[in-house]
């Protein structure tokens, strides 16, 4: 039987589209102008990440396919730091505390990510798929 929705269980799913839904409501605050700039640019790659863990999930059964999901994953929470930081730093984002949160959580599901990583580049067997 096919697990269909096993991703949903993972913490890093889980804090994943919880601040992709974040990210993408802030964006919609954001100056006219940017809408369309690196409001855009955020929101996919603030979006990126929970969906790379899902389609990661999906090829489990596949350690080498697993793992470059989750690296992509990874990477794009990266670089959702990285338009987070230019729009605070270009003052299209202004709240410095919703700035600062978003950073510290994002610092956060990073570390989770290249843990799981790790976890699963020592310890993945399809003997546990089969069940």
């Amino acid at each position: 039987m096919i697990d269909k929705e096993g991703h949903k269980k993972l913490k890093i799913w889980q804090l994943s589209h919880k601040l992709g839904i974040k990210v993408h409501k802030m964006s919609l605050a954001l100056p006219k102008f940017e809408m369309f700039e690196e409001g855009s640019q955020v929101r996919r790659s603030s979006k990126s990440v929970s969906s790379n863990i899902t389609e990661g999930y999906a090829l489990r059964r596949y350690k080498a396919e697993y793992i470059h999901y989750l690296f992509r994953a990874y990477a794009s929470s990266m670089e959702t730091v990285e338009h987070l930081e230019y729009l605070y730093e270009t003052n299209s984002l202004k709240d410095k505390s919703a700035f600062d949160e978003m950073i510290n959580e994002y610092s956060e599901l990073n570390k989770m990510l290249f843990s799981f990583i790790e976890s699963v580049e020592k310890m993945h067997s399809t003997d546990i798929l089969k069940k």
